[in-house]
């Protein structure tokens, strides 16, 4: 986690809270099971994080990278 997510708005394109189902009870004893759906979700979610990640780890070679040699 960056430190940069810690102050912004936790309710990104990450979570869909309508949809979200996920409280479970005392009384809940069976494993809950993923549909076709939910799980393209998550891999559209692992996509986007994958995305987001490179693009951070470009401004981060950027910013602390050797700087460029003037030509002799």
């Amino acid at each position: 986690m960056f430190l940069s997510e810690m102050f912004m708005d936790q309710n990104s394109e990450y979570q869909d809270l309508s949809k979200d189902q996920s409280q479970m009870k005392m009384t809940d004893l069976r494993k809950t099971r993923l549909t076709l759906a939910q799980i393209n979700q998550l891999r559209k979610m692992n996509d986007q994080r994958n995305v987001e990640r490179g693009e951070q780890l470009i401004k981060v070679r950027k910013m602390y990278g050797q700087p460029a040699q003037p030509p002799v």
